[in-house]
């Protein structure tokens, strides 16, 4: 299977995953109707933020967490159009053959990689996975490991770095065999223990905190606790919230939110080491003549706009706002961030319409 058709195949079928504390890639498998991940990208939420090529961000339930073989399933959207994609078989892989990384986390782009499997008979804590030199990152974690033919064989799990990137991927047996053992709770959702490895599923009524079979402690997944923002990024929530957007599905990470006003997406940046709270918006491209007239007129708009600045990065025109913690009010940050989004809206489309720029591929 030609790599751009393996592209085009797994582009909507891959989901961008986000939670108040981490970002990750999914992928939907049709045979099961379910999205697939790492636990370790979801830990500590019962629900998470996801989106895909074919639907717009929402709002899915945790179904599945299993921190022993880093998996966790997600409940798909009501409707959707992702892609069917099949699972391979993994006793008909082998050292030296071709295959791909796939991941597309929230604010980075969609990835695909090439490398060679290595080694079959990699293990850690008895657990076995595919040793391979695809290049992964962080937000690759929960994204599929694709053969040449195009089928899934494993789930893109960590990488060791020891003077060479090593990228190491669940085989995907054991996500099937995960499924099946799901499956026994005819829809309940499941929290495999650790340390007996059997699954224990909430009940109608009666949620238990450990383990059914051999009474570990077991956070299932209705106990976890709701996330509660604190000091900047409370304010920054409630912020959101006096806009008139729902704060949950502009969460994409750590420290991290998006919205959007018309054509504008604002990015939204607090970093804590710093004190430093940003509002980006990449509004859209250079032209490719009269360059000199659009650097003129955003000089003539910093000198004029208030509490916001026009900056060029590579070939992209940025609206950015930027407060210190310590000047942070409510009233403040609502008043400038409103500002941002009008500003933003408005000067894209003079850009392009008087200068000739170019709309980003996102808008």
């Amino acid at each position: 299977m030609d790599i751009r058709d393996i592209i085009n195949l797994y582009e909507s079928a891959i989901v961008q995953i986000a939670t108040p504390y981490s970002t990750g890639t999914g992928f939907y498998i049709k045979a099961f109707e379910m999205i697939i991940t790492n636990e370790h990208v979801v830990r500590g939420n019962k629900s998470v933020v996801i989106a895909g090529k074919n639907f717009e961000k929402e709002i899915a339930d945790i179904i599945y967490l299993d921190s022993k073989y880093d998996i966790a399933f997600l409940k798909p959207p009501l409707s959707h159009e992702m892609s069917a994609v099949s699972i391979g078989d993994f006793d008909k892989i082998h050292e030296g053959d071709k295959v791909i990384a796939i991941g597309h986390p929230f604010g980075l782009k969609y990835t695909v990689t090439q490398g060679i499997i290595s080694s079959l008979l990699h293990e850690e804590e008895d657990v076995k996975y595919i040793q391979h030199d695809a290049a992964l990152n962080p937000g690759n974690s929960g994204g599929p490991l694709v053969d040449s033919k195009g089928m899934v064989i494993g789930i893109n799990t960590f990488v060791i770095q020891n003077g060479n990137k090593i990228g190491f991927s669940l085989p995907i047996t054991y996500m099937v065999s995960c499924i099946m053992d799901f499956n026994e709770g005819k829809g309940k959702k499941g929290v495999r223990c650790p340390s007996c490895k059997k699954i224990s599923f909430e009940g109608n009524h009666i949620i238990s905190a450990h383990c059914v079979n051999c009474g570990t402690a077991l956070t299932m997944i209705s106990l976890l606790e709701d996330y509660e923002p604190y000091g900047v990024c409370l304010s920054i929530e409630n912020m959101i919230s006096q806009l008139g957007y729902p704060v949950a599905l502009t969460r994409k990470g750590p420290n991290n939110w998006s919205i959007k006003n018309g054509s504008a997406t604002v990015n939204i940046s607090y970093y804590e080491k710093t004190g430093l709270l940003v509002g980006d918006v990449y509004m859209c491209t250079l032209p490719e003549s009269n360059i000199d007239k659009v650097y003129y007129y955003l000089l003539q708009q910093n000198y004029v706009l208030q509490g916001l600045s026009f900056s060029v990065k590579d070939q992209d025109i940025i609206l950015s706002l930027l407060i210190y913690d310590q000047y942070i009010n409510s009233e403040t940050m609502l008043k400038l961030f409103n500002s941002l989004l009008t500003a933003a809206d408005k000067y894209d489309n003079e850009l392009i319409e008087k200068f000739g720029a170019k709309w980003k591929v996102e808008n």
